[in-house]
């Protein structure tokens, strides 16, 4: 077949969510792997729900998470058109093929016909499917029912297959003996599930385009991956059943299949099918909450592929010289939250250390998301911010975390954890820690984190008062919190006019706690 070339397919009625980014990686990964090519095409065939936004949001969700193509509708390429709305001419020019050869008929049967049929098969207690009543319709019955105004939709002629010729030396449709008789089989050969066999006998005459003349899925992607010279699908396993009326319609037409790869399904911990509740929501709210996108990527790699080595951190560079498609498994691979979060702290911290301009302008503009910064900083915010970085470090796994341990920094008024307030600002010992701080910070030269230490530590030690009994309540009075940066660091990121505000505010939160007991 020549260069390698895989397709991502989204369909722009919604945001690019994890579990079809992760097919799409894998896409992608292959076929750099490869030395080849990606296609990107837009599968925008639901008018009512298609958007030219979403569309737009495809190419910015993909183009964060570092997968680029060759061809697609804003690059072009030699196979377009490469939306499917723009795409109908050669869906009926197929159609008309398909027809030629006689390997497809016109179907005049009406929704109420078809539900007959059903409801018979129910009360016979079979499985549905199309009696090909229309298969041998005369021309006069043809006549007839286009003068009712019916208007035909096209089936695929499986029944054709059942000739022997269609039994060729490369075994894509196999003859069987079981219980006595031959049993025709469709057969895919799957790059990871091994040779996967389907009944012939378990499929009925289906539609390929309906009666208003549009293109079914099956149909579509058959000619649109023909067209576009495709060469390996690599696609979620949930299509698999999919794939034997594909194979058909690529026979019938002439064609060569591509090789097909079907990837297993992502689950969450209980083992279910991933769900939002598990983490499939928008790949935009991971790159919201500052996931890096190097981190998803190495996450997506070693869900289903398993490295021979063992090794967990990867860069894109190794991922693509290392990726083999033959240590993809077949069990359901977990999305792990947990593990997730465990590697974008690895690669946070490695953009602290190698890029924390980077991290700033993350974490800037998480804060701005939330209403704490403007969305436009000036110098000394900017430093401000940089600062507050450089304090929390190690402890920035996720957005969350810049709140978590860090939102007092960008409040005039800490919020304040009522069992911390219990726990350290109530009392007369925590009143008098709070005013012993007071007169350290007021005095103590240069404000700043070590001279601030020591000159706290020698207040304590002529009070009589241990480190722990001081920490925590000015902890406390500082951020509203129990736990978070360097108190000292944090003090001097803070300033000497807030602190002095903040310990003074403190103690009245706890006179007042007090009082309310």
């Amino acid at each position: 077949m020549g260069s390698v070339r895989t397709r991502i397919p989204p369909s722009p009625t919604g945001y690019l969510h994890v579990g079809n980014a992760w097919a799409a990686f894998f896409n992608w990964l292959f076929a750099r792997r490869q030395g080849g090519q990606v296609v990107l095409r837009i599968e925008d065939t639901d008018p009512t729900r298609s958007s030219p936004e979403y569309e737009r949001a495809i190419y910015e969700d993909l183009r964060w998470l570092g997968i680029d193509w060759d061809e697609g509708p804003d690059v072009g390429g030699p196979y377009g058109p490469y939306r499917q709305s723009q795409r109908a001419h050669l869906y009926r020019e197929a159609a008309e093929a398909l027809l030629r050869v006689g390997a497809a008929y016109r179907c005049y049967c009406t929704p109420e016909e078809i539900e007959q049929e059903r409801r018979r098969a129910l009360a016979e207690r079979r499985p549905y499917r199309y009696s090909g009543r229309c298969r041998t319709r005369s021309e006069a019955e043809v006549r007839a029912l286009e003068r009712e105004g019916r208007r035909p939709a096209l089936r695929l002629d499986v029944g054709q297959f059942h000739d022997p010729r269609w039994v060729t030396a490369d075994g894509w449709l196999q003859a069987r003996r079981e219980d006595g008789r031959d049993r025709l089989y469709v057969v895919v050969h799957d790059l990871i599930r091994g040779e996967v066999a389907f009944g012939l006998d378990e499929l009925d005459d289906f539609i390929v385009v309906r009666s208003d003349g549009t293109a079914l899925y099956n149909f579509a992607n058959v000619v649109d991956d023909h067209g576009m010279r495709i060469t390996h699908v690599l696609r979620a396993v949930e299509h698999l059943s999919n794939t034997p009326r594909q194979v058909l319609l690529y026979r019938a037409l002439g064609w060569e299949p591509p090789q097909f790869a079907h990837l297993p399904v992502l689950v969450g911990p209980d083992r279910r099918k991933l769900s939002k509740r598990h983490g499939d929501a928008a790949l935009r709210e991971y790159r919201d909450e500052l996931y890096l996108p190097e981190a998803l990527r190495n996450f997506f790699a070693l869900m289903a592929w398993y490295p021979e080595d063992g090794r967990e951190i990867f860069s894109t560079e190794e991922l693509v010289q290392r990726f083999d498609l033959t240590q993809v498994g077949r069990a359901s691979p977990v999305f792990d939250r947990q593990k997730l979060l465990w590697m974008n702290g690895e690669y946070m911290r490695r953009a602290l250390r190698e890029d924390p301009e980077r991290v700033v302008d993350l974490v800037a503009g998480y804060l701005a998301r939330h209403g704490l910064l403007p969305e436009s900083l000036l110098p000394e915010q900017r430093a401000y911010v940089r600062r507050v970085v450089e304090v929390l470090g190690e402890r920035i796994k996720e957005g969350a975390d810049v709140l978590r341990y860090g939102d007092f920094f960008f409040l005039e008024t800490p919020r304040y954890e009522p069992q911390a307030v219990a726990s350290y600002l109530q009392g007369e010992q925590a009143a008098a820690v709070l005013k012993l701080a007071q007169q350290v910070v007021r005095e103590v030269e240069p404000f700043a984190a070590a001279a601030l230490e020591a000159a706290l530590r020698r207040a304590a030690a002529e009070r009589g008062f241990s480190m722990r009994a001081v920490v925590h309540p000015v902890r406390v009075a500082l951020t509203g919190k129990t736990v978070g940066p360097g108190l000292f660091e944090l003090m001097e990121v803070l300033g000497r006019e807030r602190v002095l505000r903040r310990l003074e505010h403190a103690v009245a939160v706890g006179a007042a706690a007090g009082s309310a007991v």
